[in-house]
């Protein structure tokens, strides 16, 4: 039943989503079409793809596998996503009008264009697949631990985890972004329907009155987990954690090279605001999911081999008819599915028009799609890679993929702000952030200045304080500029 199911949802939504596609547009014959959904999404199809951008497995099985595992440090989840719909409203409207007036696809096209020089733009396609490619692992995690759950615990993780590659791929090939989008909108309404059938009935499975009784149960039994720093306060996930954590989510949350390829795929300005505006909404969803995993500790489910990603799973599994582990489990498959495909999207489409054709600039359109579509089996390779190695929590992975796209944030932003921002303000910000960030001697120091920090923002602190003043050493330029 479990694996019917899967089977279910996910074939039926992959067959709807193609068919969507192929009514809504021809064959994707340039990488405006192929890329950008030919820069006509409205309000709707733009809603839905932004919102499975946000909510991924990182959403569901990361944010109840960590309340589960940490207590009161999983309510990061409802700050940064209503923070980073506050920035959302300013910053993306401006992306959106710049690269339609200058016909920009890429987030490193921007930073080329803006800042004159082609160079800038490779480095940055450099880093934002860095930091994609992080992403894309947490959807393979998130998506092998379904593949095991269907097809037994014969399979070893690798070789789910190699499905799960084979799946995501075949998505991404055989669907544009508006096919993604379709997606996306089955995704999150399925999302909804299961997180809030579940919570209606979390107190029966766990032998409780009401949600309330959930929560009062979980204060008694164990206070830690509803107050900070939570189960394991050794770690030092404080309310400064807290706090720091969710600014970083939220200036970086539209600095990842898709969400800047969703920017520039929007048909107007006043698409994007009408969905930051909307968008909060959905942090209500994090109540349950945080409640699922409360319920979890108080039933006393053990997450299978430690792993918290995994937790949700097992304890729908321990408590509830297979037909509603099937169906959250199709459910969390597309969680990973759709996500995932646009990230690969983005991902090919950097690398075949910021990394290549700078290489052999008398490439034309057509040899450029084809490159880039082919470079995704790379990238997702490399992602399997990075799963089959990995641990701890999708939540401790999502922030370190936020920490490492942070870095380009203070070139973003100075670029709608400071005028005499140059190329080489930007890239000296960009080395002053990643030492902080991966030189572990300059890590340890920033640690003890800043303690309980979300080492993520210390560096894009010292980012910007770097990048503004190297730019403030450069006379400002002519208004012809």
């Amino acid at each position: 039943m479990i694996l019917a199911l899967i089977l279910l949802i996910v074939g039926g939504t992959v067959a709807g989503s193609m068919l969507y596609g192929r009514r809504r547009q021809q064959r994707a014959r340039s990488m405006e079409d192929w890329a950008l959904g030919g820069r006509k999404l409205g309000t709707l199809v733009f809603w839905f793809l932004n919102a499975g951008e946000i909510y991924t497995t990182f959403a569901v099985l990361g944010i109840s596998g960590f309340a589960w595992a940490y207590g009161a440090p999983a309510y990061l989840a409802f700050c940064s996503v209503s923070l980073a719909a506050a920035v959302g409203y300013w910053l993306t409207p401006l992306i959106h009008a710049y690269g339609r007036r200058h016909g920009l696809v890429t987030q490193a096209d921007f930073f080329a264009h803006r800042y004159s020089a082609r160079w800038l733009g490779v480095c940055v396609a450099a880093a934002g697949l860095v930091a994609l490619v992080v992403y894309v692992q947490i959807q393979l995690t998130a998506l092998s631990l379904v593949v095991r759950l269907a097809a037994g615990p014969q399979v070893s993780p690798a070789a789910a985890a190699l499905v799960a590659v084979v799946l995501m791929l075949l998505f991404v090939f055989l669907a544009g972004l508006r096919s993604a989008a379709f997606a996306a909108g089955v995704k999150d309404v399925l999302m909804l329907i299961v997180v809030i059938a579940l919570a209606a009935t979390i107190a029966d499975a766990v032998g409780e009155r009401s949600i309330l009784g959930v929560f009062s149960a979980v204060a008694e039994r164990f206070p830690q987990a509803v107050r900070f720093p939570g189960l394991k306060p050794e770690l030092g996930l404080d309310v400064t954690w807290l706090m720091t954590s969710a600014i970083n989510v939220a200036l970086g949350t539209y600095i990842f090279p898709h969400m800047f390829q969703l920017c520039f795929s929007a048909d107007s300005g006043d698409t994007i605001r009408r969905n930051a505006v909307f968008q909060p909404i959905y942090s209500l969803s994090y109540f349950f999911v945080i409640l699922l995993g409360f319920a979890a500790l108080l039933a006393g489910t053990q997450a299978p081999g430690g792993d918290p990603n995994a937790l949700l799973l097992a304890f729908v599994g321990e408590r509830y008819p297979a037909w509603m582990l099937g169906l959250l489990a199709g459910t969390a498959s597309l969680l990973a599915l759709v996500p995932g495909g646009v990230l690969l999207l983005t991902c090919g489409a950097i690398f075949g028009r910021n990394i290549v054709r700078p290489l052999v600039p008398a490439m034309d359109e057509g040899r450029e799609l084809l490159v880039s579509r082919l470079s995704m089996i790379g990238f997702a390779g490399i992602a399997l890679y990075l799963t089959l190695g990995a641990g701890g929590s999708l939540v401790e992975i999502g922030l370190s993929a936020y920490a490492a796209i942070g870095m380009l944030a203070p070139g973003v932003y100075c670029a709608f702000l400071l005028r005499r921002t140059s190329a080489a303000a930007v890239l000296a910000g960009l080395v002053t952030g990643y030492a902080v960030l991966w030189v572990p001697m300059l890590g340890t120091l920033a640690g003890r200045w800043f303690p309980h920090w979300e080492m993520g923002l210390v560096a894009l602190i010292a980012n910007a304080v770097v990048t503004v003043a190297v730019s403030l050493c450069r006379p400002l330029p002519a208004p012809s500029a």
